[in-house]
């Protein structure tokens, strides 16, 4: 075996995709038995959007439900500013699309599925690694039937923040902070609502409104640590702020019926110092967890399989063994861009979510138009569009 997966996020999909059109026997494995689950992250920015251009899979992304979005707005107490404006961005792709993350894995899963190296086991929960001579030999799981195990030269941990396959190789993530966990919710949607996707800014609030089409999903950021003793408190103390923040959703706020109708996302910004150990690589969020500042996680992860694959995809073909000098390429190729896309989210989260949240000062200022301001949309259409050094596929279909 060539390469096997654990986890079937885009990190782990896309990388068993670009591996298996390459030519390379890989098995993804994912914990659940579909991906109807409710995930945070729906935006696929430009980067990803080429990506799936380069695959051949663009027009079956497009065909499938989604919105939109030409810029990032920011509504205030005092109005609306827009924050970047993404028309005119190089490429082909000058818009952020909105597509539930089940709908996206499973366009991407069932490409890989024509490829005869590639299988998918759903409901095979990878739990330890198998160890040989000092490296990693392959992986354990756990499905339906019982214990099992996946021999191959390379294995990859793509299992998200929690990963258990980080874990039992010893590598611990650098604690980086944020100051706000978010509780996810979802209320009716009417077609007389605004379009689009926004944030709304307030003092001691902050909301994300989502357009899902039917529904609004929402994400109210509240103080790191602050879930517990907000729950205790009745659920009018989550519909008193949706009807503060939102009026025109005041009447439809009664129908968050209760604490169990919402989620609580624990938010992390960290990253490994370390990425692999001999037969052993991490990427997308096992790797380096983002903050939701920017919405840029799925993109990230996206661009590390794109990088691993490019870089790892001959030598798993051919049966050559992967040096972990090798893996360390990879990844001094992809620090640099988490570096500096968790740098900036530091920035928003310390200048702009704290101060905010503190409840202690007024909400930050913003600039009346950034969007307005060329060199300044410049740099943000292309930070936020394509990122730090985007990455393109650039092996060949077998």
């Amino acid at each position: 075996m060539g390469c096997v997966i654990a986890g079937g996020r885009p990190a782990g999909a896309m990388l068993a995709l670009i591996l298996a059109r390459s030519g390379v026997e890989v098995t993804l494995l994912e914990k659940h038995h579909d991906f109807l689950r409710d995930f945070r992250g729906d935006t696929i920015h430009p980067s990803t959007l080429q990506v799936l251009d380069e695959l051949g899979l663009a027009q079956d992304f497009l065909e499938l439900p989604h919105r939109k979005a030409y810029s990032m707005s920011v509504v205030t107490d005092t109005g609306e500013v827009r924050l970047a404006n993404l028309r005119g961005l190089a490429g082909g792709y000058d818009y952020i699309a909105f597509v539930p993350q089940w709908d996206f894995l499973e366009l991407i899963t069932s490409a890989a599925r024509r490829y005869p190296g590639f299988r998918l086991l759903m409901g095979a929960e990878a739990h330890d690694l198998i160890r040989e001579d000092g490296a990693v030999r392959g992986l354990r799981y756990r499905d339906a039937t019982g214990e099992h195990e996946i021999r191959a030269a390379l294995t990859v941990a793509a299992d998200g923040r929690t990963s258990v396959l980080r874990e039992r190789a010893g590598l611990l993530p650098q604690d980086l902070g944020a100051p706000m966990d978010v509780l996810w919710f979802r209320l009716p949607r009417h077609d007389t609502d605004r379009g689009d996707t926004f944030l709304r800014l307030s003092a001691g609030h902050m909301m994300v409104a989502i357009n899902r089409g039917a529904y609004w999903q929402l994400a109210y950021l509240i103080p790191k640590g602050g879930y517990d003793e907000l729950v205790r408190q009745d659920i009018d103390a989550l519909r008193r702020p949706v009807a503060q923040l939102l009026p025109w959703l005041a009447g439809r706020a009664g129908e968050i019926g209760g604490w169990d109708e919402v989620s609580m996302l624990r938010v992390e910004l960290n990253r490994l110092r370390r990425w692999h150990r001999p037969g052993l690589l991490c990427i997308g969020d096992a790797a380096h967890a983002m903050s939701p500042v920017f919405g840029v996680g799925i993109n990230l992860a996206v661009q590390d399989a794109v990088a691993a694959a490019n870089l790892l995809a001959g030598s798993l073909r051919s049966g050559a063994p992967i040096p972990e000098s090798t893996l360390h390429l990879l990844q001094r190729r992809r620090m640099f861009p988490t570096r500096v896309t968790q740098a900036a989210q530091r920035v928003v989260q310390n200048r702009v979510i704290s101060p905010t949240l503190s409840r202690s000062s007024d909400a930050p200022r913003l600039p009346r138009d950034p969007a307005g301001l060329p060199f300044v949309n410049r740099l943000a259409r292309r930070f936020i569009g394509t990122g730090v050094r985007p990455e393109h596929v650039l092996i060949k279909e077998a």
